[in-house]
């Protein structure tokens, strides 16, 4: 399935010069929504996964349904101010300035196997925030997914090393 032709380019939002990747078309085609947590789920078979840990906001979409689907915990990674409990923060820079991303404090067991969920790598900046939360909790990042992956912001630099796979590129 050609997923590309469900994705929306939406230029100048949320600032001027940034291209938007709306995944709204994908979303109210339940064919193609399946299709892609399908080959979002696939290349983790075989690797044992305990928890996603999924990034707000979009990434919810995505990890909600595959932790479901899979008998996973689901953890949210969340903007700062919206988790009522005790929680590790992590800041980092994004393609149009910066933010900070929070995790609760008990969400993850010491060796648990996380799978990090987005819809979208940029810049990579918040999944490696996700990254050293997780760590910091002492849980094992076992892969990282995204639906979407800006190759020319060259973001999977930011984690070398860990496990990647994106579904589309750009």
């Amino acid at each position: 399935m050609d997923l590309k032709k469900y994705i929306r380019d939406v230029p100048d939002f949320p600032k001027k010069g940034i291209i938007f990747k709306d995944i709204t078309p994908l979303l109210q085609d339940s064919g193609a929504f399946q299709y892609s947590l399908q080959a979002m789920t696939s290349p983790w078979k075989g690797i044992k996964i305990d928890s996603v840990l999924a990034i707000e906001s979009r990434g919810f979409i995505f990890g909600g349904a595959m932790a479901a689907q899979n008998d996973w915990k689901f953890i949210p990674l969340r903007k700062e101010g919206k988790l009522p409990y005790h929680k590790l923060s992590e800041s980092y820079s994004l393609e149009y300035g910066t933010n900070t991303v929070e995790i609760h404090k008990d969400a993850l067991q010491k060796g648990e196997n996380v799978l990090i969920v987005d819809d979208l790598l940029a810049t990579g900046g918040t999944i490696k925030a996700g990254i050293n939360l997780v760590e910091k909790l002492e849980a094992n990042v076992a892969g990282i997914v995204a639906l979407i992956e800006l190759t020319f912001l060259e973001g999977k630099k930011q984690f070398q090393g860990y496990e990647f796979c994106s579904i589309l590129k750009y």
